[in-house]
């Protein structure tokens, strides 16, 4: 071979090679040479890696309605944040360290059971998981207020509490599982419909868990949060009574209904198991009870999985 033909290859070889040697760090400069004096180039093309796929991890892998989906994703690259849809709605995730984000989904007793497809971009890739939610038995009980205990509240109470049920505060403050914010035995359990005074309250579903316990007996925050709602009967809350919400953080939220005290106030940061008030019968209350409600993403979730396996 001349040597105008020889320089001739060597180009046309570093052409080729200029468009994959970015992706190819660890070469040895005996390793260019070779190629660059016209060797194969088929060594250095079989060291350009193949882009990863997306991975998402949705757990718990066998979930029922109320349930809480957590959908983890593993990327390459961290300077965009994935994103997570299901049902036209978008979720944000939220970074947990080494690569990876989460996002959280809510289900709820007003859904359908069946499959589910989450959508997931991230890696500019796309990925679409399939998700089966089981349908779940939720039991029926009658509701009957004395006068001036009416189910009906106010304009005012409502828009506050809507208001607080919709932050999606970007720190993650809670740590680990929750804890039973009460003592006292569970009387109704998450999900249950309800008749009030011999009517069916259409769309509704019980919101929490109650527990029945001594009038005073010492109310605890489940999980560390920011106080983000204080209201109280006096204030017209006539539904929640004297009622606590505590910021979890990441659209995490709890909400403590019926208090005969509060403890704490707007703006202040508590731990989990700090006394935050004390249980009473205050609002649309039957009897001496706590109802703790959980919210993720502004929808009401069975609290029971956060304080049996938890959610890191």
């Amino acid at each position: 071979m001349t040597a105008t033909a020889n320089r001739a290859n060597c180009k046309q070889s570093a052409k080729i090679v200029a468009s994959a040697i970015f992706r190819c760090r660890l070469l040895t400069s005996k390793m260019k040479k070779a190629i660059l004096s016209g060797g194969t180039i088929a060594s250095i093309l079989c060291l350009v890696p193949p882009v990863q796929a997306l991975q998402v991890q949705v757990t718990p892998t066998n979930p029922q309605l109320g349930d809480t989906l957590s959908v983890v994703i593993q990327v390459n690259n961290t300077s965009e944040t994935p994103t997570v849809s299901l049902q036209q709605k978008t979720y944000k995730a939220f970074p947990m360290g080494n690569n990876r984000f989460r996002a959280l989904l809510p289900t709820t007793p007003l859904e359908r059971p069946g499959m589910r497809q989450i959508q997931v971009t991230g890696d500019a890739q796309k990925q679409s998981v399939n998700v089966q939610v089981r349908d779940r038995a939720f039991p029926t009980q009658s509701i009957w207020l004395p006068p001036g205990k009416d189910s009906e509240g106010t304009d005012a109470e409502f828009d506050r509490v809507d208001a607080f049920k919709a932050l999606v505060t970007p720190e993650k403050f809670w740590n680990g599982k929750f804890l039973r914010p009460n003592a006292g035995e569970i009387t109704t359990i998450y999900g249950v419909r309800r008749y009030y005074n011999g009517v069916f309250a259409k769309d509704y579903y019980h919101r929490g868990v109650d527990y029945a316990g001594p009038y005073g007996s010492p109310v605890v925050a489940p999980a560390a949060g920011r106080v983000a709602l204080v209201g109280r009967e006096s204030q017209g809350f006539k539904i929640h009574g004297n009622v606590v919400g505590i910021d979890h953080g990441q659209g995490v939220a709890s909400i403590l209904l019926h208090l005969s005290r509060i403890d704490v106030k707007e703006g202040d940061f508590v731990q989990a198991g700090q006394v935050i008030g004390t249980l009473g019968s205050t609002g649309a209350s039957t009897g001496p009870h706590l109802h703790w409600g959980l919210y993720v993403n502004g929808q009401s979730v069975d609290p029971v999985p956060w304080r049996l396996q938890g959610f890191e």
